[in-house]
C-alpha cells in the first residue's frame, strides 16, 4: 500500500510543479499533508527517474521547477519520419471523433501545440492531408458539466486505493443511492466513460456509468484488491457487461452473409459457411442488451439458432414492436400524447444490475 500512496502522492507532485511556478517546501508540504521531508525524498526520486526538476532561490526562499523546455530539448533525439509526422497530423480526424471524454480534449490541445510548432509552409502542405480522412463520431452520451473534476478524483483515488463514497442516480430504481466502493479502473467505451469498482455491501464487482455520479468525496482510508480485473475490459460482452457467457448460434441471410463476413464483431466468432450461401456464426458472449440490440439490428436476416432463452426473447420482442404498426391502428397511435411502454432494448440501454454497468 506504501508503494501506491507513494505513487500518486509524486503524481499529484509533478502536476503541483508543472502547473505553479512558485513552488516551497513548506507549501508543498502543506497541499500534499506530508511533512517536508517526505517531499524533499520524493523530489530526489523524480529527479533520479530523469525528471528535469530544478530548484532556484526567490525572494520566498527556495522554490523548485519541472523544466518543461527540457522535456522538449529531448524529442529532437526521437523524431518522428515523415510518415509518423503526417499519420500524427492526419490522426486529428480521429480525435475529434472521441471528444466526449476530457482525455480526448487533452489530446486535441497537445496536437494543437505540435501544430503550432510547424513551420508556415510545411502546415500549409500539411492542411490538406487531413481533408483526405474524415471519422463519424458514434452516438455518445453528453458529457456533465462536472466530468473532468469526477474523472481526476476517480482515476487519483484508483491509482491510491483509496475508499470513495459516492451518490448516483440508478437507473434501474429511477433514484439517487449512495455507494461506498473501492474504485479499480476507469474504461472509455462506446463513447462513453465507465467506473469499474468493488462494492463491499455487495461484496461484488460493479460497473458504474461516470455521467450519472452526482458527488463523491475521497476519502483518506485506502482499501486492499480482493478481485483481480482482466486486461480486456468487458471482453466478453458485445457492449459494457461482465457477467457470465453463453454460446450464441445465429443464421445470417444469403443477403447479408457477405457484410457480416467482412467484419470481426467479436473475437470469439466463428464462421461456417452452408451449402445454401447463408452463415452461421457462432459466439461465446454475454447474452446482455447489447447482444440483443445487435441481433435485432438484422431484423428479418438472421434467426437465432442457439441458446432457446435467446430466440424466444427475439420472437416476443418482434412481436411485441409489431403490434404498434397493427393495421388501423397506425393513425391513432399518431394522435396519442402517449406513448406505449418501450421493450426492454430500450429501456434497459446502461441501466443498472449486478454485472452491467449501472
Amino acid at each position: 500500500m506504501r508503494r501506491n500512496t507513494e505513487l500518486i502522492r509524486q503524481w499529484t507532485l509533478l502536476q503541483r510543479l508543472a502547473t505553479r511556478r512558485t513552488n516551497t517546501l513548506p507549501a508543498l508540504a502543506a497541499d500534499l499533508g506530508v511533512s517536508t521531508r517526505t517531499i524533499r525524498r520524493d523530489l530526489v526520486a523524480l529527479q533520479a527517474a530523469g525528471f528535469p526538476i530544478y530548484d532556484d532561490t526567490a525572494d520566498e526562499g527556495k522554490t523548485w521547477r519541472l523544466d518543461a523546455r527540457k522535456l522538449a530539448e529531448a524529442l529532437p533525439r526521437s523524431a518522428l519520419t515523415v510518415p509518423e509526422l503526417c499519420a500524427l497530423y492526419c490522426s486529428r480526424a480521429l480525435f475529434r471523433a472521441v471528444t466526449g471524454s476530457h482525455f480526448f480534449a487533452d489530446l486535441q490541445s497537445a496536437l494543437d501545440k505540435f501544430e503550432a510548432a510547424l513551420p508556415a509552409a510545411m502546415k500549409r502542405f500539411l492542411d490538406r492531408l487531413p481533408l483526405t480522412i474524415a471519422a463519424k463520431a458514434a452516438h455518445g452520451r453528453r458529457a456533465s458539466p462536472h466530468e473532468r473534476d469526477v474523472t481526476t478524483k476517480l482515476f487519483e483515488a484508483a491509482l491510491g486505493q483509496q475508499v470513495v463514497s459516492m451518490h448516483y442516480y440508478s437507473q434501474d430504481s429511477q433514484r439517487e443511492k449512495e455507494y461506498v466502493i473501492h474504485p479499480y479502473r476507469l474504461v472509455y467505451a462506446q463513447n462513453a466513460l465507465y467506473l469499474q469498482a468493488y462494492v463491499p455491501d455487495y461484496a461484488e464487482l460493479r460497473t458504474f456509468l461516470v455521467d450519472r455520479i452526482r458527488r463523491l468525496s475521497v476519502q483518506l482510508r485506502t482499501f486492499e484488491r480482493v478481485a483481480e480485473l482482466s486486461s480486456d475490459p468487458f471482453g466478453k460482452s458485445m457492449g459494457v457487461y461482465t457477467g457470465p457467457t453463453c454460446t450464441v448460434r445465429l443464421r445470417f441471410h444469403p443477403r447479408i452473409a457477405s457484410i457480416v463476413r467482412e467484419r470481426t464483431w467479436h473475437s470469439s466468432q466463428q464462421l461456417k459457411e452452408r451449402a445454401d450461401a447463408s452463415l452461421v456464426m457462432t459466439l461465446q458472449v454475454c447474452d446482455d442488451y447489447a447482444l440483443r440490440q445487435w441481433v435485432l439490428g438484422f431484423g428479418r436476416y438472421v434467426r437465432v439458432l442457439a441458446p432457446a432463452a435467446l430466440a424466444e426473447w427475439v420472437l416476443e420482442e418482434l412481436d411485441g414492436a409489431r403490434e404498434q404498426y397493427v393495421s388501423g391502428e397506425l393513425a391513432g397511435v399518431l394522435d396519442e400524447d402517449v406513448q406505449p411502454a418501450l421493450p426492454f432494448l430500450f429501456s434497459r440501454l446502461g441501466g443498472e444490475s449486478p454485472n452491467p454497468p449501472a
